[in-house]
């Protein structure tokens, strides 16, 4: 019988850096719960647990275990940010990167680091990598009441500036500006993506019901319980595209992969 295996992470503590979110590990939470729910074995990594050597060897982990037939969901979410392309091969001189708990000590996860370990998986092994961050920088559907009063949570952006936590040295890098190109978010074709939002948008991280999740996170699990029998990853992302972007929440998501990818059905 073929297997199903997942990987959920969540960071919301960015030690040093000023900017800690809110709704990242209640976005792990739920996945792992809905994952569970549909028959995959979760493993769950949570702020401090999340360090950049315990993310890669924990994707490392289940995507060898994996064999031809399985399926593989990795969840990602905290902030994203970006940092000079090292080899040359990005048209717009950055690669896009995921922030582990110790980003400040230990530095980014690649767009690079993760196309090489996707790409590490068995032949017939079908990944899917969800991922509630922003990936760059940036309505009319989606627009729960927003929660106002001196006491009214914050809502943020699932971003992290390079000046955050790269030297004077590595900034200059960049040169003036960064270009804009088509979205090529983390992990490219090493499996299908499903994120929060474009490469050139913030996804956020915000608050519904009083309770803290990322808008694309909230929106992805709400249509998937109203997806008919057999819907794919290309019908699931309409849905959500039906809630976002929005008024409040500027964020386009996006479904990243082969055309082959997209026509997978949802968890399967």
């Amino acid at each position: 019988m073929a297997a199903k295996l997942a990987l959920c992470i969540g960071i919301n503590d960015y030690p040093e850096t000023g900017s800690d979110l809110a709704g990242c590990v209640n976005d792990a939470n739920d996945w792992a719960d809905t994952l569970t729910a549909r028959g995959y074995v979760v493993k769950k990594l949570l702020d401090k647990k999340a360090t950049r050597a315990n993310i890669l060897g924990e994707m490392k982990s289940v995507i060898s275990a994996a064999k031809k037939g399985d399926s593989i969901l990795i969840q990602y979410s905290g902030h994203g940010t970006y940092i000079p392309d090292q080899d040359g091969d990005e048209p717009d001189g950055t690669e896009e990167c995921l922030c582990p708990y110790d980003l400040k000590t230990r530095g980014v996860i690649t767009d690079d680091e993760l196309f090489d370990l996707f790409n590490s998986k068995a032949a017939g092994v079908r990944l899917v990598m969800i991922s509630d961050s922003c990936h760059s920088g940036t309505v009319t559907r989606f627009a729960p009441p927003a929660v106002r009063g001196r006491k009214a949570p914050q809502t943020r952006v699932k971003f992290l500036p390079p000046a955050s936590f790269l030297s004077s040295r590595e900034l200059n890098k960049f040169g003036v500006s960064r270009a804009i190109r088509k979205s090529s978010p983390p992990g490219r074709y090493g499996g299908l993506l499903m994120s929060g939002c474009q490469d050139v948008e913030y996804s956020y991280d915000a608050y519904f019901g009083g309770r803290p999740n990322g808008a694309f996170t909230f929106a992805a699990l709400a249509t998937l319980k109203k997806l008919k029998s057999g819907a794919s990853y290309k019908d699931w992302h309409k849905a959500i595209r039906s809630m976002l972007p929005s008024q409040q929440y500027p964020q386009s998501p996006n479904l990243f992969g082969s055309s082959t990818m997209k026509k997978w059905k949802v968890l399967q």
